[in-house]
C-alpha cells in the first residue's frame, strides 16, 4: 500500500490551500493526491467528487480548472463531520467560489439530482471481502458495504454527461476487478496508469479513466521514489504534483 503523506490530524498544506482533517477518519494520502493531480479537468465546466472527506480532491480539482468561466465542482459525501470539515476546507481555499459539498449518499444524489457533470472522481472503498474492524469510522470510508462498486458505477452511469469522463484510484486487484465490473455498466476504459512506488517494486494502484463512448485506449506507468530516500521522487511523479506540493 502507498505510504500517506499524512497520519496524523495536524493540518496538511499545500501550495494554495490547507486541509484540515481531524474529524475525519480518513487523512490526506497519497491516493487523494494522485487522483486530484492526474483526472483530467480539459473542457470540464462541473465536476463531480464522490465521497469527498475532507474536500482535497475537489479543492485540487477547482485549482486546476483555475479561472475557467462558469466551472463548478461538486462534492458528496455521507459522513456529517466529514461534510462540516470539507465545508471549512472550501471556504477557507481561494476557490470557494468554485466549490458545493453535498451531505448525501451517492445513491441518493444520483436519483435526486438532475445536474449531468463533465468529470466524476472518486477515492472509492475497496475492500470486498474480510473481517471489519473494530476502527468502525475508518471501516466504513474503506470497506464496500455502504458503497458497493455496482452502486457507485450505476449512479455515475446516471449523472455523467454522454462525452465525459469517470476517474477512480484503486490497489492492483481491486482495479482489475473494477475494469470488468465497469464493462458491464456501459464503461470503456479509455486511460489506465500502473503506479510503483519504486522501480523495483510491483504495481501498487491503478489510476483508471473510464468513459462512456469507446475511444483510444492509453496505457503508463508512473514510479514515485527512485529510490529509498523519501524525498528523491522521480521526475514523473514531480511533474504530476508540482503545483500541489510544497516541496516541489
Amino acid at each position: 500500500m502507498l505510504k500517506e503523506k499524512s497520519t496524523l490530524n495536524k493540518p496538511f498544506t499545500f501550495k494554495q490551500f490547507k486541509i484540515h482533517q481531524d474529524r475525519c477518519a480518513m487523512k490526506v494520502g497519497t491516493d487523494g493526491v494522485l487522483l486530484g493531480a492526474w483526472s483530467d479537468v480539459s473542457n470540464a465546466q462541473s465536476i463531480l467528487d464522490v465521497g469527498t472527506g475532507t474536500g482535497v480532491i475537489a479543492i485540487m480539482l477547482a485549482q486546476k480548472v483555475g479561472n475557467t468561466e462558469g466551472a463548478l465542482v461538486h462534492a458528496v459525501e455521507i459522513d456529517e463531520m466529514a461534510v462540516e470539515q470539507a465545508k471549512e476546507n472550501m471556504a477557507d481555499s481561494p476557490f470557494a467560489s468554485k466549490l458545493t459539498v453535498y451531505h448525501d449518499s451517492i445513491q441518493n444524489f444520483a436519483k435526486n439530482h438532475i445536474h449531468k457533470y463533465d468529470l466524476v472522481v472518486s477515492n472509492p472503498p475497496f475492500f470486498t471481502g474480510g473481517t471489519l474492524s473494530s476502527n468502525g469510522d475508518k471501516t466504513n470510508v474503506r470497506h464496500t458495504v455502504k458503497l458497493p462498486h455496482g452502486d457507485l458505477l450505476n449512479a455515475t452511469r446516471e449523472l455523467l454527461n454522454k462525452n465525459g469522463r469517470f476517474c477512480v484510484i484503486l490497489p492492483l486487484i481491486e482495479g482489475l476487478r473494477f475494469i470488468e465490473i465497469a464493462r458491464t455498466y456501459g464503461f470503456y476504459l479509455t486511460h489506465r496508469s500502473d503506479v510503483r512506488p519504486k522501480q523495483d517494486k510491483g504495481i501498487e494502484r491503478l489510476l483508471l479513466q473510464f468513459e462512456l463512448t469507446n475511444r483510444t485506449f492509453s496505457h503508463d506507468e508512473l514510479i514515485i521514489q527512485n529510490s529509498r530516500d523519501e524525498r528523491d521522487y522521480t521526475e514523473g511523479y514531480r511533474e504530476l504534483t508540482k503545483d500541489f506540493y510544497t516541496i516541489f
